[in-house]
């Protein structure tokens, strides 16, 4: 009889293979599948949620076994890249599994409560008074490069075959957004743009110039929100990440990491940046609460970084050069 390989000694090869941002994804994965089957009474699409997971975690063992061992620049790109696709992979099941856990119930009412008490005013509607088209075109452009922002940013650092740097900022992107994803559980929430204002009417009400509309229509497209429809089944189908501000916290996760690191387009970065968080409220995306909660987990994120690798293992640095 041949001698088989002991199960145990392929599992440790297998894992080992893995950088620290493929295990925090499988980490996650993990809870999002045991949450599932946990709550399938509640969760229509419980074993398409555990078989995607299924088959993610598979593709992240497989591209990192391979781009190791093969020797293929193609597969190494891959492995690299692999996370920033995956993370909004991750964010997709989120509208599956939010809504029902909750039964379908908003917390928008306890935000505006919290920034009236704040503010006195609701800030969406108070913004209103100085909109004009051209701030509109400006801020909605600006909000609309937030991936932009993510994806130049390492694209630098990968470029420049600062491979330990790189690796740094892809985890802390990836903690960062999990982090928020794990806000929208404990509040979910649609934000002003549906409670406080007309859907249907934005473009009457906040008019841009050029590509507002177009950019509008793509990031309801990403929200799962379909056009020509009512209010109601606007509302309805719309992701429910509003609190905490993801797109402020990774901003601002961005904006450190830029000077941390020198990157070139750092001055860039703060000034689209800066932009792109006015914009969250002004487009009426979030509410002020919102902002406040994103900038502030934006601390502990950056401060935690590097403890949260050591805790899902070692790093391995690999070649960035071509």
């Amino acid at each position: 009889m041949e001698p088989q390989v002991p199960t145990v000694a392929l599992s440790r090869k297998l894992f080992t293979a893995l950088n620290s941002t493929d295990r925090l994804l499988v980490a996650f994965w993990f809870v999002l599948a045991s949450l599932s089957l946990l709550m399938r009474s509640r969760i229509s699409f419980w074993h398409t949620i555990v078989l995607a997971d299924l088959l993610a975690v598979t593709l992240v063992f497989a591209l990192a076994r391979v781009s190791l061992d093969a020797n293929s620049r193609l597969l190494r790109h891959a492995h690299e890249w692999a996370a920033f696709p995956l993370v909004i992979f991750t964010y997709k099941q989120l509208y599956f599994i939010i809504p029902p856990i909750h039964d379908n119930q908003d917390y928008d009412q306890l935000l505006i409560a919290v920034d009236r008490w704040l503010l006195r005013v609701n800030p969406t509607q108070w913004l209103a008074q100085f909109s004009t088209p051209l701030l509109t075109e400006i801020l909605q452009i600006a909000y609309s490069l937030f991936f932009v922002l993510l994806l130049a940013s390492g694209f630098e650092l990968y470029c420049r075959g600062r491979a330990g740097e790189f690796q740094n900022f892809r985890f802390t992107v990836v903690y960062g957004k999990s982090v928020s994803y794990v806000g929208y559980f404990f509040l979910p929430a649609v934000g002003p743009r549906f409670t406080l204002h007309d859907f249907s009417n934005i473009n009457s009400e906040l008019p841009g110039l050029l590509f507002t509309p177009v950019l509008r229509r793509f990031i309801d497209f990403c929200e799962s929100i379909p056009t020509g429809v009512s209010d109601a089944v606007a509302q309805a189908s719309a992701q429910r990440d509003v609190f905490p501000s993801g797109h402020t916290m990774l901003t601002l996760v961005v904006m450190v990491m830029a000077f941390k690191y020198r990157l070139r387009i750092r001055h860039w970065v703060i000034w689209v940046g800066g932009l792109l968080i006015l914009g969250t409220v002004y487009l009426r995306y979030h509410y002020v609460i919102d902002i406040i909660a994103g900038a502030l987990l934006a601390i502990p994120c950056l401060l935690t970084s590097n403890l949260m690798q050591q805790v899902l293992g070692p790093r391995t640095t690999v070649n960035l050069e071509p």
